[in-house]
């Protein structure tokens, strides 16, 4: 895999594409940003590619301020190690943002992990169960609510709407030992480009160690490898990065959510 090739199409497919992608948000392409704009209650506005310099970095994070402000609406300013300039994230974190965990979005070309899946298999008394109505989708939300720990109401309701109105850009999948869900991860298709992404992957604490991670790529990447895509891209945890490397992931950057909400302290920063 060429890594610059590859992070180049990366950054003009995924990070300024702006193909629908089944929940109803919009995308808006500026000069500087290009920023996603949820549709009220699904969640995840935020900016996803940016071209700043110095003297232009303050006014464009303020610009975006006032924008999702006047909406009285939290978003997400998505950093990836490579953008510019290079102390965005001080600029941000003194706009009042509030940076999460780094991750790594670990990128492989499907033909070249084909291999190293072939051994990935599900654990025996585990099976994989599509999701695929509302029933199924509690059953995800529940998994992820253990693992992670979050309120994901409007994650609940995004998924919703993709299976109603564009279920060609979202699969889930729940892995079940016997009628227990213990895991679960979802895939999402962009249209119009070489990517999909692989989301979650999330396994109750005492079916960790036992293959399923493993496994979910495995069926994902043979649903991606279907659909005619050629990468698929994961913003990797500390835990599933060396998972992901030993299939042939590589590196191509690390990532840092800086979340802004209306009234947010700054001294959480």
């Amino acid at each position: 895999m060429d890594r610059s090739e590859v992070l180049a199409a990366y950054n003009k497919q995924v990070r300024q594409g702006t193909s629908p992608d089944g929940t109803g948000a919009g995308y808006e392409t500026g000069t500087h940003v290009v920023r996603r704009v949820a549709h009220p209650g699904l969640g995840g506005s935020g900016v996803l590619w940016s071209r700043l310099d110095t003297a232009s970095a303050n006014e464009v994070i303020a610009e975006q301020v006032r924008f999702f402000g006047a909406r009285g609406e939290s978003f997400e300013w998505k950093l990836y190690s490579y953008d510019e300039p290079a102390d965005l994230a001080d600029r941000l974190r003194a706009a009042g943002f509030v940076p999460e965990e780094p991750e790594s979005l670990m990128i492989a070309a499907i033909t070249e992990i084909t291999g190293a899946l072939q051994s990935a298999e599900l654990p025996p008394g585990v099976s994989l169960e599509r999701v695929t109505d509302e029933a199924g989708v509690d059953r995800m939300i529940r998994v992820h609510e253990l693992v992670f720990g979050n309120d994901e109401t409007e994650r609940r309701a995004s998924f919703l709407t993709q299976l109603a109105d564009a279920p060609e850009t979202i699969d889930m999948v729940i892995a079940v030992a016997g009628d227990e869900p213990v895991s679960a991860a979802r895939s999402e298709f962009l249209p119009g480009t070489q990517f999909a992404g692989l989301w979650g992957g999330g396994t109750l604490p005492r079916w960790r160690r036992k293959g399923i991670y493993r496994a979910l790529v495995r069926y994902r990447a043979d649903m991606a490898a279907e659909r005619g895509y050629s990468y698929l891209t994961v913003d990797a945890s500390d835990q599933s990065r060396p998972i992901l490397e030993r299939i042939g992931f590589e590196c191509l950057a690390v990532t840092t959510p800086y979340h802004w909400s209306p009234g947010g302290s700054r001294a959480a920063s």
